[in-house]
């Protein structure tokens, strides 16, 4: 059979960042985006984007280069999603709430040519140009919600870089829609973050999927609870996109303004962390709203227990519960419900959702299998494998690390590095993690990083650090020390010393003198430790 070419015509390489023109088109007046008291459309926003873009191109950046930007949930970077990639340039979104050294670094390895900037982190920049080799290029990024001491560390304010921008500007399409669109790093839990590169292909896949596995509506309206810089906003900034909808932006994540915003925006759908969940249940009568729609919320991290589940219910917000990384975009793995769970108990409806379920759209394979040999393992809900899985809706790899990324893509599957059972049904739980990673409020945190800050302590001869259930973080680390003979300290010194030397969420919530439970051959047994940090709750 004679197969046809390929033609401009019947094969244009994907890419998210056209969602925004079809909404455009389509939906101009429709409202874009919300952010107390600042509105746009969606003509407005496709036409902010190309005036960034436009921007960005007359700085001189393009294919190849580097964009970042630091800030909360604001429109900025929201039309960042588009218009960095219609310049040609990949965007990297920097996380909040990491520390000077670790945002240089990642600046360093990203080569990032030009940096955006929100009012709230101009201090921290301004510490971290110290770091860089050479200062990087900042445009100031104002917020009116913005309530502390503007300090500018830009070369110009982000309105006005906008304003040199062309409205018309003509989107540079990827050549290849392999082509990189974003670049997310890792928490660093094995050491130094790592940059996974999304492409567009992965991106605007993924978008679709956001749609599909949650049912999203046409013309629906997303509240910002998740961090925007995570994963992209687990590309949600695509699908609001593509569907049409209405983003209501947050800058702070607080109960009261949550419920306000759901009252008074009719969201129909938000993405949070379990602690978000945690707030809203246990926020202030006076604040809460029930509502009297559908409001759905996707929730990742811990499986939310059951008594977080029927607050939830209390306050009709109905929850999902999916799994992922951020070499996956996001969510992979989604506890696809079936009706007839409706009927069963509370308790046997959070047993479902503690499991992480099934692959999502986009993912076209999803395996446990004994990390020894490489083989399935059975459907008894009680055999321990790593999960791998493959499909269209995974990273590129690491930027300028091909070891890690031929290690993570080893026998043409990636390794999600957790411990998981499959039950009977097909479904997946999360057992335990092979990188011994504590999960606080979304974040992942090292306990190897933790324990090498320890062993710097004087006075430590030995430590161990182990996830300990927390309320409203989830998990918290938890930290078991041997002193030296002789030496003497206590556990607030030992915080302090930390909390000098680490992010605030990663310092122990605890500090537990004792000696440590050791095998025969000298290795700690974590798992006796985490039983005892479970017991201290």
């Amino acid at each position: 059979m004679l197969e046809p070419a390929r033609q401009t015509a019947n094969f244009v390489p994907l890419s998210p960042m056209g969602f925004v023109d079809r909404a455009a088109l389509v939906f101009p007046n429709r409202l874009s985006v919300i952010h107390g008291a600042r509105c746009f459309t969606w003509k407005e926003t496709a036409q902010r984007a190309r005036r960034l873009a436009s921007a960005i191109a007359q700085f001189g950046l393009g294919r190849g280069d580097v964009v970042a930007i630091i800030a909360p949930n604001v429109p900025a970077l929201y039309e960042s999603h588009f218009g960095v990639p219609m310049s040609g340039a990949t965007l990297l979104t920097l996380n909040t709430r990491l520390d000077v050294d670790t945002t240089a670094y990642i600046l360093k390895h990203a080569n990032a040519k030009l940096l955006l900037c929100d009012s709230e982190f101009a201090p921290l920049i301004a510490q971290v140009q110290a770091h860089l080799p050479q200062p990087i290029a900042v445009v100031d990024v104002a917020d009116d919600l913005f309530d502390g001491e503007v300090l500018s560390v830009g070369h110009c304010e982000y309105e006005s870089f906008l304003a040199q921008g062309d409205p018309a500007f003509e989107p540079l399409w990827p050549v290849d829609e392999w082509d990189s669109i974003s670049l997310n790093y890792t928490s660093g839990t094995t050491g130094r973050p790592k940059g996974a590169l999304y492409s567009h292909r992965a991106t605007y896949l993924n978008a679709m999927s956001n749609m599909t596995s949650m049912g999203f509506r046409p013309q629906s309206t997303y509240l910002w609870t998740l961090p925007m810089f995570h994963c992209n906003g687990w590309c949600f900034p695509w699908t609001v996109a593509m569907m049409a909808g209405t983003n209501v932006c947050l800058r702070r994540v607080e109960p009261k303004a949550v419920f306000a915003a759901i009252k008074a925006y009719r969201v129909d759908y938000f993405c949070a962390a379990p602690v978000v969940l945690t707030m809203l249940a246990n926020a202030p009568e006076e604040h809460r709203f029930k509502p009297d729609w559908k409001l759905e919320v996707v929730t990742g991290g811990a499986a939310p227990p059951a008594a977080l589940i029927a607050a939830m219910a209390d306050l009709s917000i109905e929850v999902c519960h999916q799994y992922g990384l951020t070499e996956t975009l996001g969510p992979s793995v989604i506890c696809a419900w079936h009706p007839e769970w409706d009927e069963a108990t509370l308790e046997e409806q959070a047993e479902r959702k503690s499991r992480i379920g099934v692959r999502r759209d986009g993912i076209e394979g999803a395996i446990v299998v004994d990390p020894q040999t490489m083989l399935p393992v059975p459907w008894d809900g009680q055999t321990i494998g790593e999960l791998l899985v493959r499909g269209n809706t995974l990273m590129k790899g690491y930027l300028n690390n091909p070891e890690a990324t031929e290690q993570a893509f080893k026998g043409g599957w990636f390794h999600t590095g957790d411990l998981v059972v499959v039950h009977p049904d097909g479904y997946f739980q999360v057992k335990d993690r092979l990188k011994d990673i504590v999960i606080s409020g979304g974040e992942n945190i090292s306990t190897v990083e933790v324990e090498g800050i320890l062993y710097r302590h004087p006075a430590v001869l030995e430590a161990a650090v182990v996830a300990m259930p927390h309320a409203k973080w989830g998990e918290t680390p938890c930290a078991f020390v041997t002193l030296k003979n002789g030496a003497t300290a206590t556990a607030d010194e030992i915080r302090a010393f930390c909390r000098e030397r680490l992010a605030g969420f990663k310092v122990p919530a605890q500090i537990i003198f004792t000696d440590l439970p050791k095998t025969s051959t000298g290795k700690i047994q974590k798992y006796r430790l985490r039983e005892q940090a479970r017991a201290l709750v």
